[in-house]
């Protein structure tokens, strides 16, 4: 099986007390509930792909953390990833490390990147069913007012009529962008099809716009 999640940030001790809030008592105690969670869902021939920010802690710290996880990792580059390059973090931890990914997931494509892309790669493709064959999953903007602007996006862009050139008829524009953040699951990876379908209710409980907080980039 192949799962996602993004933004968990190992050793991040200010995601207890800003911007995210996870109420933690300390970094210790919020890394062993994610260790936890990851485990409790993951095997050792399962596949992980981490949509960024996986670890502000050192190379060693994070290595440690990696070798307690279960499954195979792959990570996409988060701007927090700065254990990346520290000389002591053993990349082979991951089976790749990249910063951008487009895969293949049961019969659909999967756009992989840490920051949401509005306009991307398949996005109009449709299966004979009509339905949509692309998706486009990311982190970055945590459960945030940008979170909140994407989902403005999204909507507005279901909901616009559009007359491709190979096409005799106007529709609506596919929009399938899913943010993977690690709070939504309760930092449980979750599989493409469990995303979809958080996804869609998550969005159809947000009634507003109103700031939740802004994604806060530090140092």
């Amino acid at each position: 099986m192949r799962y996602y999640i993004a933004d968990l940030h190992f050793f991040h001790g200010n995601m207890n007390s800003r911007m995210d809030k996870r109420g933690f008592g300390s970094v210790e105690e919020m890394n062993e509930y994610m260790i936890q969670k990851w485990n409790s869902r993951i095997r050792q021939n399962d596949d992980i792909v981490v949509l960024g920010d996986f670890s502000l802690g050192k190379g060693e710290e994070t290595n440690g953390i990696l070798r307690r996880l279960n499954g195979r990792k792959f990570l996409i580059e988060g701007n927090h990833d700065r254990f990346l390059n520290d000389r002591k973090f053993d990349k082979k931890l991951f089976h790749w490390i990249k910063p951008y990914e487009e895969m293949k997931d049961n019969k659909r494509k999967v756009v992989l990147s840490h920051y949401p892309i509005f306009c991307y790669n398949g996005q109009y493709r449709l299966n004979k069913e009509g339905d949509a064959k692309t998706y486009m999953l990311f982190g970055h903007v945590h459960n945030t007012f940008d979170d909140r602007l994407v989902g403005k996006f999204i909507n507005i862009t279901k909901n616009t009529d559009v007359m491709l050139p190979s096409e005799d008829r106007t529709r609506v524009i596919p929009c399938q962008m899913i943010n993977c953040f690690c709070m939504f699951s309760d930092y449980t990876p979750l599989t493409l099809d469990e995303w979809i379908e958080l996804d869609a209710k998550r969005r159809i409980d947000q009634k507003d716009v109103s700031p939740v907080g802004f994604y806060e980039e530090e140092g």
